[in-house]
């Protein structure tokens, strides 16, 4: 049995939030203490090549563990192939109020509510240039909660504009279901705006600066098989590099009268694993490898890994496993995947 296994026990009698707070904190210490020197090193696995980075192996942190990229070194030795850090709004902002996290443990789920909480943009850059970090980085941004819909695409564009030094790739989450009216932008006409401007942005960007970087479209569990087919149409007429597949879910059905299974927001680990991998698949059947998919949704073990990669990911991202699992997780879909 590993450390996190023994001390899971004592770690989940504390709120959701406080630990996660208290997580990130001692990842810091034992990063700076030399503590995570210590860590095995993981598997060796066979480098991908996806939007044209070569990622050393296909696990990766998903957004929201690391908001404002305070832990980006902590997080690097823990074996994983690539980071992603937010998701990042243009001005700082607190959030929702808390409590705004809950486990779900019988279901190894977690419900958030978070609403974008984070230090803003700039400060994520600070801490992004003091980490000694030089693997894949993916910046993943947002819109502030008070800023209308219609004026969605000027926040994006300022925190493209500044992040876009500094990111191996960045993702655009139109996806979260905690920032009211956010998944509209998933809707047709205001995503095809959404992504054109983007798309504009980025290679004017990239003439600027002599390097192109990647932009992924992070989208939701919860669309209808038509909404899939619209947005990968999109994705192709666009030329956007890749998307995420998914964010939580708003779905209840799968955790119903379990404890905190009735709290607001989106909900995310082991009940949104079949929900996430059907999106992957209905996106490649419509992409047919026009655009890479990143396969993101209640991955907890090597097979939920490889079952995101058998219904079309190239890589994997993982956020609710590392809570149930512990880091041990980043080693096991190594080894299986190899």
């Amino acid at each position: 049995m590993d450390i996190y296994s023994l001390a899971k026990p004592f770690i989940f009698q504390f709120d959701a939030e406080s630990t996660h707070d208290l997580t990130l904190t001692s990842l810091k210490y034992a990063e700076k203490s030399g503590l995570l020197k210590l860590y095995p090193a993981p598997p060796v696995c066979q480098p991908r090549q996806v939007m044209g980075i070569t990622f050393p192996n296909p696990v990766g942190l998903a957004a929201g563990l690391d908001k404002n990229g305070a832990v980006i070194d902590g997080m690097a030795a823990l074996g994983f192939g690539f980071l992603e850090v937010g998701t990042v709004t243009p001005r700082p902002q607190p959030g929702n109020p808390k409590p705004r996290l809950f486990r779900i443990k019988e279901a190894q789920g977690i419900v958030n509510r978070f609403g974008f909480n984070n230090l803003g943009v700039d400060q994520l850059i600070n801490n992004v240039k003091a980490a000694k970090y030089k693997g894949v980085l993916g910046i993943n941004i947002g819109k502030n909660f008070d800023t209308p819909n219609e004026k969605a695409v000027d926040d994006y564009l300022i925190c493209m504009r500044k992040v876009y030094a500094y990111a191996s790739y960045i993702t655009v989450n139109i996806s979260s279901p905690n920032t009211k009216n956010l998944r509209a932008l998933q809707e047709k006409e205001a995503l095809s705006h959404l992504l054109a401007t983007l798309k504009q942005e980025q290679l004017k960007l990239a003439e600027s600066y002599g390097r192109y970087v990647p932009i992924a479209l992070k989208i939701a569990p919860d669309l209808e098989h038509e909404q899939v087919n619209e947005i990968a149409d999109l994705l192709m007429v666009h030329k956007i590099d890749a998307v995420i597949a998914t964010n939580t879910t708003l779905a209840r059905d799968m955790v119903q009268g379990m404890d905190n299974a009735n709290e607001t927001g989106g909900l995310s680990g082991a009940p949104v694993r079949e929900k996430s991998t059907l999106v992957i698949q209905q996106l490649s059947q419509r992409l047919q490898g026009a655009v890479p998919i990143i396969g993101v949704g209640g991955i907890l073990n090597g097979a939920d890994a490889v079952e995101k990669i058998a219904a079309g990911a190239s890589l994997v991202q993982v956020y609710s496993g590392l809570i149930y699992k512990g880091p041990k997780l980043v080693h096991d879909i190594c080894k299986t995947l190899g």
